[in-house]
C-alpha cells in the first residue's frame, strides 16, 4: 500500500508543478532539502485571494500524509500565521469540510490547496476554528478586516498599502464592513451554485462508474488507477453491481481485478 501511495502522490506533485495558472506550488518540509524526497511531509504555498484582506500574501500550509491517505484526508495547518474565523491565529489549525468530513479518495492535495485558497475569499464565522476573530467579524467586520490586512503584512510579506491610498484591505475600494456583509447575498448564491455542481458531478460518477458503487470504485482509484480502468477491470472480472451499493468484496475478487489492473491476466 506505502507504494501505491507514494505512485499516487508522485503523479500529484507532477500535476501541481505542471499547472502554472493555479499559483498552488509544493515544496520539500524540509527547507535544507529542495526536492521532494520524503512523501509523509509536504509544504504547500499559495497567494492570498484578490479584493481580500489576504491580497498578495504568500501563504504556506504544513501537510502531513498518513498511513490511511487517500481514504482519510491529509493533516494540515497554516504555517504561516493569518487571521481569518476558520483558521486558529495560535496554531494554524483549520475548521474546512473538505479535510474532515466531505474528504473524498478522489480529493488531491491541490484540490484541498485550492479549498483553503478560497477559504479566504468566503469566511465562516458560524462554524469557526477561532472564536474570537469569528466574533469580530460578525461584530465589527471594518475592525476585522484591519486586523487581517496588518497580519498579512506582518506574516505574509502582503504589500503596504501606499501612503494616502487609505486602503486596509486587499481590494481598491477597501475590504470595509460593506464588503463582508453583501457577501451574504453572494455566499448564498454561491452554495446554491455548489450544490447544482455537487449534483452534476454525482451524475458524472454514476455514469462513469457504470452502475458501481461509487466507494468501491474509489478502494482502486485511490491507488492510482484511473476510473475507467477499474470500471473496466470490475466488468472484466464480472463484479456484481448489486444495484449501485456498496459491499464487500472477496479476496478473491480483489485479487483479480487487481492482477487485471496491473496487467496480469
Amino acid at each position: 500500500m506505502a507504494a501505491n501511495r507514494n505512485r499516487r502522490l508522485q503523479k500529484e506533485i507532477a500535476d501541481i508543478h505542471a499547472d502554472t495558472h493555479s499559483g498552488i506550488s509544493l515544496t520539500s518540509a524540509n527547507t535544507s532539502q529542495p526536492d521532494i524526497t520524503d512523501f509523509t511531509r509536504f509544504h504547500g504555498h499559495f497567494r492570498g485571494p484578490p479584493d481580500t484582506p489576504y491580497e498578495g500574501g504568500h501563504y504556506t500550509i504544513d501537510i502531513r500524509i498518513t498511513g490511511e491517505y487517500p481514504f482519510k484526508p491529509p493533516e494540515m495547518r497554516f504555517v504561516t500565521k493569518i487571521w481569518h474565523p476558520n483558521v486558529s491565529s495560535q496554531t494554524g489549525a483549520i475548521c474546512l469540510d473538505t479535510l474532515g468530513s466531505a474528504w473524498s479518495p478522489v480529493l488531491t492535495l491541490k484540490s484541498a490547496l485550492i479549498s483553503l485558497q478560497s477559504l479566504l475569499s468566503s469566511p465562516e464565522p458560524k462554524d469557526p476554528q477561532d472564536a474570537e476573530v469569528a466574533s469580530m467579524l460578525l461584530t465589527r467586520p471594518e475592525e476585522f478586516a484591519h486586523v487581517a490586512r496588518e497580519w498579512a503584512i506582518r506574516y505574509a510579506n502582503a504589500p503596504k498599502p501606499t501612503p494616502g491610498s487609505g486602503r486596509t484591505g486587499g481590494s481598491s475600494s477597501g475590504n470595509s464592513s460593506g464588503q463582508f456583509e453583501s457577501e451574504a447575498t453572494a455566499k448564498e448564491r454561491k452554495k446554491l451554485e455548489d450544490k447544482e455542481k455537487k449534483r452534476a458531478e454525482d451524475r458524472r460518477k454514476r455514469e462513469a462508474y457504470h452502475g458501481y458503487s461509487a466507494a468501491m470504485i474509489e478502494r482502486f482509484t485511490g491507488m492510482g488507477f484511473q476510473v475507467e480502468q477499474v470500471v473496466s477491470a470490475f466488468e472484466f472480472v464480472g463484479i456484481d453491481k448489486a444495484g449501485g451499493e456498496e459491499y464487500e468484496l472477496e479476496e478473491e475478487y480483489i485479487g483479480d481485478v487487481t492482477a487485471r489492473l496491473f496487467g496480469e491476466m
